[in-house]
């Protein structure tokens, strides 16, 4: 082997390990860049030296932990972006409803002094329109999030199934250049683990490397989104248990949508939306309309006890709705249930929404949602009524075995709350055996006595009920930015330790620069030398 051969090989050694020093300066700042060095070796026992492979730097421990972590940050973070708008908004001293229920029982004090002033009375509407005017306002501006959660969800959906689909396109090109070259191509391997990071802050998604380096992704619950080559989509559905309400469904191999529960998704940004829809703005929507629902049918009842000045029983006060129920649309019967407010059993209503289901063996069953334990229900067949949790159910129609009924008792009852009242005179402030005088406060004084009553759920105030919703909020609120805090600082270090391994470091690189740079120089001079040698002999023999 002469020694221009051998360097030679030392020159195209250094060019390669000088041009992989300089792609790693180039890409310092590429998101999911893995540094790359240039393993060298000789070539057969003094015959120069060759580049045996460019390594990337990348521990695929650390980046599933680094992923772990990032999709638990990426929920908390979701969760903390939409519970921190609720609390805003009801933590409002000025805009929050605490102010106005106390305006609106003022303003009945002032009928107690005056009962037949029509300016107090009128006070009294208005305040109580005011009222009525800010649940509405609230349970909008909740709904207007349901409907946000719904949107973002979609788009979750969109996203983790383009990323899905890229990572098993990347599976098929990786293993094609590899079939072609027999290397790894370490820029498409760089793509696919920072798609894969990208998809972790979506949706929990379990990484698993198969024999020859193609990735399996699965679903919490085992099911594929990536296998080899193929990808599995999911899908945004109309729920079927509640048509109004978007859930994730599950595109088989065989081309079934099956729909997943909420519970399904628990970390990344759609685990995050999932669980505070599920958990936090149902039952914040439910807590309001419990509060809605307490103060118009208490208040309803008192007002029919009494006499307006036109010497007629009090009419409602508020309007309210009843309770909404759903039929699931998987249901092989025609049966339907229709829920009304029970005045009599009011402190057993509750925020939950309830789950009935009819089997032949036990016929109806209830269960809380909230909690999940069965209710017991009252069933008077004779009348084909269910009765538990402050309703009235009315049954009809016959169901087949399996069929499932939701019953959302106070979910949307804000927006339903309305005055019912417009004539003041109509203000039953009397009572029956006082006739309709016009110095009978009796009923009225019945009426604001209501506020120190323990109407919300037979064990709160109407105020000490809204504060519980307040103070609720705001746990919640306080709870999701430490935990966040604390998820995000586990993400720093290990995205810290993950960028000692795999990350460019530019002042390793300057060094590396000036080292194969004198390492060329040195080799450039071997074949200098070699040319000076060769002159040396041809002139001798010349």
């Amino acid at each position: 082997m002469s020694i221009f051969s051998i360097g030679v090989s030392g020159l195209n050694s250094a060019q390669t390990v000088l041009a992989t020093t300089s792609n790693n300066i180039s890409n310092v700042y590429t998101p999911g860049y893995n540094r790359q060095l240039a393993q060298v070796g000789e070539r057969f026992a003094g015959t120069g030296v060759e580049v045996v492979n460019i390594e990337r730097q990348f521990n695929q421990f650390i980046a599933n932990q680094l992923n772990r972590s990032n999709g638990v940050a990426g929920a908390l973070d979701s969760y903390y972006a939409q519970v921190s708008q609720i609390d805003t908004l009801l933590a409002d001293r000025e805009a929050g409803l605490a102010p106005l229920m106390s305006n609106f029982f003022s303003a009945l004090e002032d009928v107690v002094a005056s009962p037949a002033d029509p300016a107090a009375r009128q006070g009294v509407l208005g305040a109580a329109q005011t009222l009525t005017g800010q649940f509405r306002a609230f349970e909008g501006y909740l709904s207007d999030m349901q409907t946000s959660i719904s949107g973002q969800l979609k788009d979750q959906v969109s996203q983790i199934n383009n990323t899905a689909g890229q990572v098993a396109n990347l599976n098929r090109e990786i293993a094609m250049a590899k079939a072609k070259t027999g290397e790894a191509p370490n820029g498409l391997l760089n793509m696919r683990d920072q798609l894969v990071a990208e998809l972790s802050q979506r949706i929990d998604a379990r990484l698993t490397v198969q024999d020859g380096g193609s990735y399996n992704l699965t679903l919490s619950n085992g099911l594929s989104l990536v296998s080899g080559t193929s990808s599995f989509k999911l899908e945004a559905m109309r729920a079927s248990e509640d048509p109004s309400r978007f859930v994730v469904g599950y595109r088989d191999p065989g081309g079934n949508l099956v729909e997943f529960p909420d519970s399904t998704f628990k970390d990344g940004e759609l685990g995050g939306l999932m669980t505070f829809r599920r958990e936090t703005l149902d039952r914040t929507q439910g807590q309001l309309g419990q509060l809605a629902v307490s103060l118009a049918v208490a208040f309803n009842q008192q007002h029919a006890e009494g006499v307006d000045l036109y010497g007629e029983a009090g009419g409602d006060f508020f309007t309210i709705g009843q309770p909404v129920s759903f039929s699931n649309t998987q249901n092989r019967g025609d049966a339907v249930l229709s829920a009304s407010y029970d005045p009599a059993a009011l402190g057993s209503l509750t925020a939950s929404d309830y789950d009935v289901s009819w089997s032949e063996t036990d016929g109806y069953s209830v269960v809380r949602r909230d909690i999940g334990t069965t209710v017991e229900a009252n069933h008077d067949s004779a009348n084909g009524t269910l009765s538990f949790g402050g309703m009235t159910v009315q049954l009809s129609g016959t169901p087949a075995e399996g069929d499932r009924f939701l019953i959302q008792p106070t979910r949307s009852a804000a927006a339903r709350l309305a005055n019912n009242l417009t004539d003041p005179a109509r203000i039953a402030a009397g009572q029956p055996e006082g006739g309709s005088g016009a110095g009978d406060n009796r009923n009225a004084l019945e009426l604001q006595a209501l506020q120190g009553r323990s109407l919300v759920g037979g064990q709160a105030t109407l105020n000490q009920g809204y504060a519980a919703i307040v103070s609720d909020i705001g746990n919640r609120t306080n709870i999701a930015a430490a935990n966040l805090g604390a998820q995000q600082g586990l993400s720093e270090q290990l995205g810290a330790l993950q960028q000692a391994d795999s990350g460019v470091n530019l002042d390793e690189e300057a060094a590396n620069l000036i080292r194969f740079q004198q390492y060329y120089q040195a080799n450039a001079k071997v074949i200098e030398i070699g040319a000076t040698v060769l002159d040396t002999l041809l002139g001798i023999r010349a």
